[in-house]
């Protein structure tokens, strides 16, 4: 085995067998000034259609399209698509794609953001209408919303008066004459309007309805208006850029952990940003989006119906009682045994540390599941690829109560003993120096990478 290090740059083959030896294959970097940042999809046009802040910047998609020259007759894969980054740019490249998501209401985003193919004209008539029934409701379709269906939450977030224009607005096109396709469209226009125009601290990750964190609440109607018009031009501008081209998007609601409805070795391209190992409930933090479209009134509904169908990342997916004896499974120890003692090593640590700590979070038993997970997702992966083809991850370490688990380099060892040739590991930027004066923060120097697995 091999592993050659710069100061950003890492190389770890699995088919040399001294230190620092040159790899017969040459193995670059890519320019990290073409990879852009999660804020690019903050402005660009149809990624912009719902701010969920597990991604990556599209420019990545689009430099990895350009670095292996993909065309109609490859296929990308994206197990984690979230709200469909990978795929929307697929789409408009002219490139076969399949995402997986097992979050509902995040995979419906996707499935939303990704159809184009609407008479553009018929649009504009619909939009114009159903703007024109909702902008001046009278006093009397105010006061017959009836209020009492949404949970404690929504009521904290909004005034008596924007939670009804917001309810007017959701049965309003609920009930309006559209085609599927638009209706949803409005639909996740008017999900967007949510944390604009509350008067709550909704920025991500985390939804503070309190006085602290209180902002000037925005009426919803015109943020909605504001909101559906922008999807509009959206279209407008994604559809004169787009190739058109005859190519499949599919964006399938699926658990990554499960094997996939794939044939073996299919897969030219597999990119994705999987959980960070960093306790962020990705559940929980669409809560308010749940609650007002009615997909969950209670914490109980969204740990039945999603918590529990992702992969562990936070200690809110862990329940102790499930965990008997050794929390590793026998697979790691098979696949990577140092990495499997380092990881019981530091599990065992934060098991006694947890214990010290007033939360008494369960981190031991959330980094087991999660290695635990991800190596299922890494095989299935595996299956899919085509020899020679490369799997992109973006992610972070992370340090738990202090631990630093090095999840790039542990997740690199784990793929060579699943049969993965080679990976590497580039540096993006560092993380979490925004809370280095935090005296409750631990002082590990984290970061973000970008993990490569050649098959």
């Amino acid at each position: 085995m091999s592993v050659r290090r710069t100061e950003e740059f890492v190389v770890r083959d699995a088919t040399q067998l001294y230190l620092f030896e040159p790899l017969q294959t040459p193995v670059k970097a890519l320019d990290i000034s073409r990879l852009g940042t999660f804020q690019d999809c903050l402005r660009a046009p149809v990624h912009r259609w719902f701010k969920y802040p597990a991604g990556f910047s599209y420019r990545l998609v689009e430099t990895l399209i350009d670095e292996f020259r993909l065309t109609q007759a490859h296929w990308i894969l994206d197990p984690f698509v979230g709200c469909g980054t990978v795929s929307v740019v697929a789409k408009q490249r002219g490139v076969n794609s399949v995402g997986l998501e097992a979050h509902p209401f995040v995979h419906w985003v996707a499935c939303v953001k990704c159809f184009w193919e609407f008479d553009m004209k018929r649009l504009h008539r619909k939009l114009v209408e159903l703007l024109a029934c909702v902008c001046f409701p009278s006093a009397h379709d105010l006061s017959q919303q009836d209020l009492t269906e949404f949970p404690n939450l929504l009521h904290k977030c909004f005034s008596e008066q924007n939670l009804r224009k917001l309810k007017f607005l959701r049965e309003t096109i609920m009930g309006f004459d559209l085609l599927p396709e638009e209706r949803d469209l409005f639909l996740l226009a008017l999900v967007d309007t949510l944390r604009t125009a509350t008067k709550a601290g909704a920025g991500w990750p985390y939804i503070a309805p309190s006085k602290y964190h209180e902002k000037q609440e925005r009426d919803a109607i015109e943020v909605f208006r504001e909101t559906a018009e922008m999807f509009y031009q959206d279209l407008v501008t994604i559809r004169t850029n787009w190739l058109k081209l005859p190519v499949t998007c599919d964006l399938l609601l699926h658990d990554a952990r499960q094997p996939y409805p794939l044939d073996e070795a299919s897969i030219d391209l597999a990119v994705t940003s999987p959980p960070y190992l960093n306790n962020y409930d990705y559940a929980d933090r669409t809560r308010l989006e749940l609650y007002f479209l009615g997909w969950a009134r209670s914490w109980r509904d969204i740990t039945e119906q999603i918590r529990d169908r992702l992969i562990v990342a936070a200690t809110t997916q862990v329940r102790r009682t499930e965990f008997d004896g050794e929390p590793l499974s026998d697979e790691l120890k098979l696949l990577a045994p140092a990495i499997y003692k380092e990881l019981r090593t530091k599990i065992t640590q934060l098991s006694q540390i947890r214990h010290s700590k007033g939360g008494k979070k369960s981190y031991d038993l959330m980094v087991a599941g999660y290695f635990n997970d991800i190596i299922q997702v890494l095989k299935q992966v595996y299956r899919v690829l085509k020899p020679g083809s490369p799997f992109v991850l973006v992610l972070g370490d992370s340090a738990p109560y202090g631990v630093h688990i090095p999840t790039d380099v542990y997740l690199g060892e784990i793929s060579l003993g699943l049969g993965f040739r080679r990976y590497t590991i580039q540096t993006l930027r560092k993380r979490g120096e925004k809370w280095r004066n935090n005296p409750q923060r631990h002082k590990v120097a984290l970061k973000e990478v970008l993990l490569t697995l050649w098959r």
